[in-house]
């Protein structure tokens, strides 16, 4: 299995798989399924240095994230789609 650790303020996300039905029971067929904005972070960068500052990173491994819709560069590693982001991408960390 191959890892990837990503440099300076970048994480990599695994996405949430795409809704498959509506809330009321409907299946979505591929062709009108949204993008995900959910996933969970895989690994994490050692953070950025600004001005001489290092700035340590706000999220974490494990963390599940919510990102905007066109966000990052997607890869695939190992047959898995995933996704190569900056921390700014990141809107927000979901607690459930």
């Amino acid at each position: 299995m191959v890892s990837i650790t990503p440099l300076g303020d970048r994480v990599v996300v695994k996405a949430e798989p795409a809704e498959e039905k509506t809330a009321s029971g409907l299946f979505i067929p591929d062709t009108a399924k949204e993008k995900p904005q959910r996933g969970k972070i895989i690994s994490v960068g050692p953070g950025k240095v600004e001005d001489g500052t290092k700035i340590d990173m706000t999220v974490k491994k494990g963390d599940l994230v919510l990102y905007g819709k066109y966000s990052g560069t997607e890869i695939t590693i190992d047959e898995e789609d995933l996704l190569i982001m900056r921390e700014s991408d990141i809107l927000g960390i979901i607690k459930e």
